[in-house]
Parts: structure tokens; sequence; C-alpha cells
């Protein structure tokens, strides 16, 4: 199995000692909330960031304790401050890594700001997530902004709201339920139920984690329930600080957040080694990721040990499995030919005049700088695989359809429309086009 970044299962847990504490984020005097826009793919949430008045994009998440900037390219100009090196450690089976940590920064997102903010630099080039993305993502961060807020996620307008603790007034609503959260070394967690193999509900402690694409990790516990279904596949995971992360991926047969259930929810058990760095997992069985999370609007409220969840029009859909085995990623770009049509879509051959001199011009073209999507990874068995799609082929069109408009996440909503649906893929592989067809295939039947 090729070491790639998959669904992003980002770093979820770090392990970071929490010297120097920050002054936190404050509203300008006199504002109570700043609303920001975000997009979000894969299940994650992407905001604009400014760090030392460069402008930059970083994931929202849960389940980081201090901002982390990565990914740094030489367009990229950020100046930091007050630079030592430290080690940390995070998910992974490897090695604790370098990095730097940096004190004084000032960040703003929008209209709040924080002038004294830690962060951490990671310098290894392999933490890129924006590839898979398919847009720019320069770092992460999280506990801060939900420690000096109350932060209202709406999934479904894509709008985030942050509020001065001391202004926020709750709204009472039959639709929506508040829940009990347990903020431990800076990270939130809530109390679940998980049907794993049958119709008896396992009590569950889950992180929350809008840093992960996925719906449920759960860490295998037999004697408190937590087995992993028959029915499952090895799969790779994701990539921690400290490494890659493999594990099983399967299904349960249900999860209860409070009163809202969902069945047939999407899980993953990730390999015990993978958290080897971190020094205490007593009562904690896993996380909630985005997946999961996305069908809800969320107040998140860490001064009041709180959260409150009203489901949304995600709420329903079932839950995403890769049909095609297929993983992309953006692979640099290429240049295509393009025939300029007129606001008719027409085609014409052009005529010029000069004097008695009449010029016939062929069709006009023009030559456009187009991003290359090609396949990361494939999993063994799934139907691209046994179509003998491979590593590194370069997508061209599905079902007849020219890709080179569409965003990586539209792409690969193609390749995962629906079982028994035939995909048709024309590809470039060491320069000759090929095609390669297949049937989407239930991963469980």
């Amino acid at each position: 199995m090729p070491k790639i970044l998959r669904f992003i299962i980002l770093f979820v847990v770090f392990s970071i000692p929490l010297f120097g504490i920050s002054q936190g984020f404050k509203l300008p005097s006199g504002q109570e909330v700043q609303k920001v826009n975000f997009k979000l793919i894969n299940n994650l949430i992407i905001i604009p960031v400014e760090l030392n008045g460069a402008k930059l994009s970083f994931i929202l998440d849960t389940g980081v304790t201090r901002p982390i900037l990565f990914n740094l390219s030489d367009k990229d100009s950020v100046q930091i401050k007050d630079v030592s090196e430290v080690t940390i450690n995070g998910l992974g089976s490897g090695e604790p890594i370098k990095a730097l940590k940096s004190l004084g920064n000032t960040i703003k997102i929008k209209n709040i700001s924080n002038k004294d903010q830690l962060l951490y630099v990671i310098l290894d080039k392999g933490m890129n997530l924006s590839p898979t993305l398919g847009i720019p993502v320069h770092g992460i961060i999280g506990y801060n902004l939900f420690r000096d807020f109350v932060v209202d996620l709406n999934y479904a307008k894509k709008t985030i709201k942050f509020y001065d603790p001391k202004h926020y007034k709750y709204k009472k609503s039959k639709k929506s339920e508040t829940l009990p959260l347990v903020i431990r070394r800076s990270k939130a967690y809530v109390d679940a139920g998980v049907y794993v193999q049958d119709d008896r509900e396992v009590p569950v402690k889950l992180l929350l984690d809008t840093g992960s694409s996925d719906a449920i990790w759960l860490l295998k516990n037999v004697d408190q329930g937590i087995g992993i279904p028959a029915n499952n596949y090895d799969d790779f995971l994701g990539k921690g600080l400290n490494g890659d992360i493999f594990g099983k991926r399967s299904k349960v047969h249900g999860l209860r957040i409070g009163n809202f259930s969902l069945p047939d929810a999407k899980v993953a058990f990730p390999d015990i080694t993978s958290f080897k760095s971190l020094k205490d997992l007593s009562g904690r069985n896993g996380s909630l990721g985005g997946e999961v999370l996305k069908r809800f609007n969320i107040i998140f409220d860490y001064s009041r040990d709180q959260i409150t969840l009203r489901k949304n029009g995600n709420f329903k859909t079932p839950f995403h499995y890769n049909l095609s085995g297929i993983e992309l990623q953006h692979g640099g770009v290429r240049y295509i030919a393009e025939r300029i049509a007129n606001s008719n879509g027409v085609v014409r051959n052009e005529h010029r005049e000069f004097g008695d001199v009449q010029i016939l011009l062929g069709s006009t073209t023009r030559l456009s700088v187009v991003p290359e999507i090609i396949v990361s990874g494939i999993r063994a068995g799934s139907p691209a695989d046994l179509a003998g799609l491979k590593q590194g082929d370069l997508i061209l069109a599905v079902n007849g359809k020219s890709i080179h408009t569409h965003k990586i996440q539209e792409i690969t909503e193609m390749l995962n429309r629906r079982a028994g649906k035939t995909i048709r893929l024309l590809i470039e592989r060491e320069g000759q086009d090929i095609t390669r067809t297949f049937v989407l295939k239930k991963v469980f039947e």
C-alpha cells in the first residue's frame, strides 16, 4: 500500500509541552461577534488566517492544542519571531520530530486577533496537505479559538460565528440538544454510544475532532465490547506527525450522540502502535470526525463545558464509502489547447481582409494551464485495482467528461456515485492514453 495522504486524517492529537501561555484571542472593544466564512473540503474546515501580516489558510481543528505552521513553499513569505528548536510528539508509529517553537506572533482572523501567540513550525516538506485538498493549506489552529470564544459552527451555511462568551445568549429550541463536554488537556470529549456488532449499545467517550475527515475512530477494547467487526479491510488511515497510521475500516450498526442516532456509520480502528507517544488514553475510546460532525450545526462552549447540536440538511446523507478504491491528488499542472467559441458556443473559422487579399485563419485556439489529477493510491481488491488502474496514472476524463475544470473533490464524487454505476476512465500512462472501465461495488454488503 503506497504511503500517501488519503482523505485527510489530520494529526488528531498532539503531545506538546504547554509552556508559554499566550494572552488569548480577542474581539475589538465593543464588538461581540465575528462572522467568518469557510471552505469545507473532504469534511475539513479551511479558514483564512493572517500570520504576522501574511495571508494564509489554516484548518480549524479541535484536536490540536497550539497553532502549527507547515507546508511553506518558496513563494510563501512568513516572518516568525523568537524561535527555538523543540521536539514534538503526535500520532504515528515513528519517532518524535524536530520543530521550531515561536513566541510573540500576531494572528488575525478578520477582526479577531492575538498579538502574543505561541506556535510551532514543522519544516518537514512531507507534511503537505495541499495536493490532496486541492487548495493551499499552511497550517492548523484549534484550541486557542475554542477556549476564548463561544463558537457557532454552521456546517450547512459554511460559516462560523465567534462570540464573546460574556455576551452570548442561548436561544431555546426544541430541535437542539445541549450535551456536557469534558475538557481535558485542552481537548474536548463527549459521551456517546455505539452499536458495534449487534443491538447492544456500548458507552464510549469520544474526542471531538474537526481536524479528521473520517466519521468515527474507535480503539479496540474487547473487554468493553469494542471489537473489530468481521467484515473489515486493512487500510492506510492517514499521516500523523510521527508517521503513517494504518488500521482497519468497517462500519458500526449505529452511533448515538444524545438523542440523535446515525445508522450504519463508517468506523476505523487504528493500530494502537500509532498512539505510543500519547501519555494517557484512559477513559478515551476514540474520536468523532468531520463526516459525523458536518451533519450538525454546533455551538461549542468550552467556558460552560457544553456543546449544543442541531441536525442540518446533511444529517440523513448516507456515509460516504470509497466505492472505486481510487485516491486522488494534484500532481502539478499541464497545458491543454482549447478551441474558443463565441457566446452561442459556436467555433467558426476567422476571415480577415487586407485590401484585395482575403486570409482564412484556422479555428482560434488558446493554451490553458490546468491542474494534473493523479491516482495517488489504490485499495487492494477494489474495482479500480481489478481494472488495472495504477498509482501515478493521470486522470483525463470520467465517463467522457473532461475533468480539468473540476475540483478534486468533485472528481472524487464522480468516481463514487453509487454502487452498480459503470465508470469509464480515460487516463494517461507513460505518454499513452488508455481507457479503463469498472463497475462500482459496495464496500460492505
